[in-house]
């Protein structure tokens, strides 16, 4: 077991906790307060520290427990000694090891041995630290309402780029949720060879396909059987008394279906959310006229959750603010169909071009001829060829998800698609500058390759014979200190909200936080690298320093390309 706790992955999580549970004591460490109203109510664990970030605080603390803390905890914020001695001894699985503490007017500071972090981060970087904490089970379905037929199947000039937004997000949230080992499946099935494939492959999208002459006709009959003769279905007799309600021709067109097949088949949606408690729903959802477009949406949903391995699984509709009504009626609809599996639904706001109106085809044609303008501007004639089609191809479809996807999903997203400067090979711009970066270490350690290779430099050696105390560089620690230490936690958190009980229909998950990640990296990286050089002289007295350097930044070359793949992204080995 002590050998167990000795080589867990280092962690912010349980650092902090062993943290404040150190600082939080024994009861007779700590104040006892008041006694009017018993006992004390001590502050929230999560708000005993705090991990510093920026590079400034990083400088002369890495965790800091504020004064107000220690005025809450302690008779004049006095730190007990047994308290401090047990934060400098800290001790624990998955800990970072502590080299020093001491008491300022800011509050207690705790400042890690960095040194000791490094040599036990890098030994198990690309194994341990790029990868969730811990791995999940469950089955998750996908399902994108802009990619459903109504009726005839959405191409790329009918696709809005709010719709975009939507299928960016759920080919992004399908990656993250595999990665926690949750089993992943995508609704609906498109035909094979059809524009829309073949546009979402551009975008290295990939999505089930089926024949193009391929039907779901037998689940469809299941499925307006099982209306037929749900308990929901309104009878002739409640017609009469019924409330306006929404019919499944889509938002916004209430109003005209009231008029419309009045003999056709209606099911009362009110009384399914109200009677299976159902929350979260929009309470003017009223009786529905059950559409053959409604009836296919169901049946690509009973498809898609019958190849699950679990008898239950999750489904998670990611819809745009403008279909969000007409979504919860078809969830509700499904619902009163008899399926007992779990809807959430991740809204997406608006995306907006003032000055102009864009298709998902025509946004995706500018940004790649800037794409290629812009390359073309640096790099001259050699932009020809498959490679750097290739590497258009791919700058592209990073710079339309990093401009879709690094805003808060509920939030709006305003793209400047009128300047002739859209995209920039450089500056933190998002998703080009972001690879960019990544192409960055790759040509590094291409050079230190040749070098190898001329005989200037050794090979790497292994981390167990550097001395890591000789990355004294601020920039380094910060890198592994917010990054590489930090990722297995941001993959943790993007299927937690799933597993939220009671919290309504909707769901609200940090999409944005990997793109942020990412360029938040890049401008760390990028500052650190135009202030370090890397490969220095071929010495021996310089090597231990030059490879503790290129070990983190090997750490860190395996990080960009995690990070990129929950983003479907292949990284780019050279600009």
């Amino acid at each position: 077991m002590e050998n167990t706790e000795e080589y867990s992955p280092l962690r912010i999580t349980p650092t902090v906790r062993a943290l404040s549970s150190a600082l939080r004591g024994k009861r007779e460490d700590v104040l006892d307060g008041s006694r009017e109203n018993g006992d004390r109510i001590f502050p929230e664990t999560e708000k005993l520290w705090f991990k510093e970030s920026s590079a400034k605080n990083l400088r002369n603390r890495d965790f800091l427990s504020p004064t107000t803390m220690l005025n809450t905890l302690y008779a004049d914020g006095q730190v007990p000694p047994a308290v401090m001695s047990r934060v400098l001894s800290l001790r624990g699985s998955g800990v970072l090891p502590v080299a020093g503490g001491e008491v300022t007017g800011e509050g207690l500071r705790v400042r890690v041995d960095r040194a000791a972090a490094f040599k036990a981060v890098l030994a198990d970087a690309a194994t341990e630290y790029l990868k969730p904490s811990g791995q999940r089970q469950g089955c998750v379905v996908l399902n994108c309402p802009a990619l459903h037929p109504k009726p005839n199947t959405p191409t790329p000039d009918t696709l809005t780029l709010g719709q975009l937004r939507t299928v960016l997000l759920a080919d992004h949230m399908g990656a993250l949720l595999r990665r926690q080992g949750l089993a992943v499946s995508y609704c609906p099935t498109l035909p094979e060879d059809s524009d829309i494939i073949t546009f979402l492959r551009a975008l290295g999208i990939d999505w089930p396909t089926a024949p193009a002459n391929w039907t779901n006709e037998e689940r469809e009959e299941k499925i307006q059987e099982a209306l037929e003769n749900s308990p929901y279905k309104e009878r002739e007799t409640e017609r009469g008394r019924r409330t306006s309600g929404g019919g499944g021709g889509g938002g916004g067109g209430r109003k005209a279906e009231e008029g419309e097949n009045e003999g056709g088949l209606r099911v009362n949606l009110k009384r399914v959310f109200q009677e299976e408690g159902l929350l979260g729903y929009d309470p003017s959802i009223g009786t529905c006229i059950v559409h053959r477009d409604s009836v296919s949406h169901l049946a690509q949903l009973d498809r898609a959750t019958a190849d699950c391995t679990v008898a239950m699984a999750t489904v998670l509709h990611v819809t745009s603010c403008q279909d969000e009504f007409r979504q919860q009626q078809i969830a509700v609809l499904w619902r009163a169909s008899g399926a007992t599996h779990t809807q959430r639904h991740l809204v997406c706001g608006p995306v907006k071009t003032p000055g102009s109106h864009l298709t998902a085809a025509q946004y995706l044609q500018l940004r790649r001829g800037q794409m290629k303008e812009a390359s073309e501007m640096k790099y001259g004639d050699q932009v020809e060829g498959q490679t750097w089609d290739d590497i258009i191809r791919v700058m592209t479809s990073a710079t339309l998800r990093f401009e879709l996807l690094s805003t808060v999903h509920t939030s709006p997203v305003t793209l400047d698609v009128q300047r002739e400067d859209g995209v920039s090979t450089k500056g933190p711009r998002g998703g080009v500058f972001v690879m960019y970066n990544c192409a960055r270490l790759h040509t590094l350690f291409d050079s230190y390759e040749r070098g190898v290779e001329k005989g200037l430099y050794p090979e790497i050696p292994d981390t167990s014979k550097l001395d890591f105390s000789a990355l004294k560089e601020e920039g380094e620690w910060l890198l592994l200190f917010n990054y590489l230490i930090t990722f297995s936690e941001q993959l943790d958190q993007s299927g937690q909200a799933l597993d939220c009980e009671g919290g309504g229909a909707r769901v609200n998950i940090k999409t944005e936080q990997i793109c942020k990640f990412l360029v938040s990296l890049s401008k760390d990286f990028s500052s650190y690298y135009n202030r370090v050089h890397v490969l220095g002289e071929p010495l021996p007295h310089l090597f231990n320093q030059m490879f503790c350097r290129l070990h983190l930044l090997r750490a860190l070359r395996e990080l960009y390309h995690s990070a990129l793949e929950t983003l479907n992204l292949p990284p780019i080995r050279q600009l």
